[in-house]
């Protein structure tokens, strides 16, 4: 890529540049393109480092991390299976399929997620054409969210980004120390590596909830998911009707004592084995719209989630914005309601009622992590 003297690439060609570098990962060229003006990078990355100058006490290193937090959010956020995986292979998001290292070039690295099944299809496709369809899509997509981004972050705005792009350094450099903790008996034999929950509210109630899950099996023989449909409110849990929407049908409700959460027993389209990974979607919904939530909860009822593999983001009705929103991970429900102070890293902003947190660390088996709101007073 030739870039004149003077002109300001895109953000979509700055991502499209790191996409096709062959020796390195993103965050050595953010780095680069901060420290040594000099450098190839520096001209053609400038759209997605210049921003972060704004970061208080600014070096290097946050400014890098803070640019790469950004776009492995963004990346984690997209919601179609095929585009996701084009991201992961285009900036070397791992794990690679089959667990093997990604590749050099972007044609190799889209070979390697023919061994992803039933994503690009079943039988998987011969050839990467569906792969580089998906990939001018999903390029498209990313660089819309993050001029967005990149346009309103600054100062602070961009420390919970910094941490992120820590957690995704240390997944990407395979120094992850982070272990998840011992699953109990009946814990559903699955680990999560990624898990995108999206809430669309009306009024103040939870209207729909879409999960997409990429799991690996912890055991031979899995053939399915239990997918709780919990939502937290101010009453008791109720049954909420599942529904499958990609790669998994409904196959039974079982009853349980009123009152209780309906599980829904998600069936794949085949039975895994041990370290196999599986992509699936649902969706719960709720009639109930008088309702009035307080969270949106994620209960580990599997073996864990990977450092940097949760992400929830809500769709508030424009109409009923909350005055606060907060991220909390493994408290007791009383703890997750009290609104942290101001200032406290905790806090997200609502803004026009589109609201995202990604956990950095791992989610451990038994516990809940989620994003609670305070709405504001009648």
């Amino acid at each position: 890529m030739t870039v004149e003297k003077g002109a300001s690439p895109s953000v979509e060609a700055a991502l499209r540049w790191l996409a096709t570098r062959k020796d390195g990962v993103p965050l050595r060229f953010l780095r680069d393109a901060i420290e040594k003006p000099a450098s190839e990078a520096a001209p053609v990355l400038c759209s997605l480092v210049t921003p972060t100058a704004s970061l208080p006490e600014a070096t290097v290193e946050s400014r890098a991390l803070a640019s790469w937090g950004l776009m492995f959010d963004e990346i984690n956020a997209a919601a179609d299976a095929r585009r996701h995986s084009t991201l992961t292979a285009a900036f070397r998001v791992p794990p690679a399929p089959g667990g093997t290292a990604w590749k050099s070039t972007l044609n190799d690295r889209f070979k390697q997620l023919l061994l992803l099944p039933g994503v690009f299809g079943d039988p998987p496709p011969t050839t990467t054409a569906p792969m580089h369809q998906a990939w001018r899509r999903a390029l498209e997509d990313l660089a819309g969210r993050l001029e967005a981004k990149l346009a309103s972050l600054t100062g602070a705005d961009w420390q919970p980004y910094i941490d992120i792009g820590r957690a995704a350094v240390e997944v990407v450099t395979g120094r992850v120390a982070w272990r998840a903790r011992a699953a109990s008996r009946g814990a559903q034999p699955v680990f999560v590596e990624r898990m995108l929950v999206t809430a669309v509210m009306h009024r103040r109630t939870v209207q729909r909830r879409i999960t997409e899950r990429d799991i690996a099996a912890c055991e031979d023989g899995v053939d399915g998911y239990e997918a709780h449909a919990l939502i937290g409110w101010t009453h008791d849990a109720a049954d909420i009707p599942v529904r499958a929407l990609w790669a998994c049908r409904v196959v039974a409700s079982p009853r349980v004592h009123p009152g209780a959460p309906v599980p829904a027993r998600l069936r794949f389209r085949r039975t895994l084995h041990k370290g196999e990974r599986y992509t699936f979607v649902s969706e719960a919904l709720d009639s109930r719209l008088d309702e009035e939530r307080e969270w949106v909860n994620v209960d580990i009822d599997h073996h864990g989630i990977a450092p940097g593999g949760l992400t929830i983001q809500l769709n508030f009705d424009p109409k009923h914005l909350p005055e606060a929103c907060w991220w909390y991970a493994e408290q007791l429900e009383f703890e997750r309601t009290q609104q942290p102070p101001e200032g406290d890293p905790h806090l997200l902003p609502v803004g026009d009622g589109f609201v995202r947190h990604t956990f950095a660390d791992g989610c451990h088996p038994r516990e809940e992590y989620g994003i609670a709101f305070r709405w504001k007073s009648s």
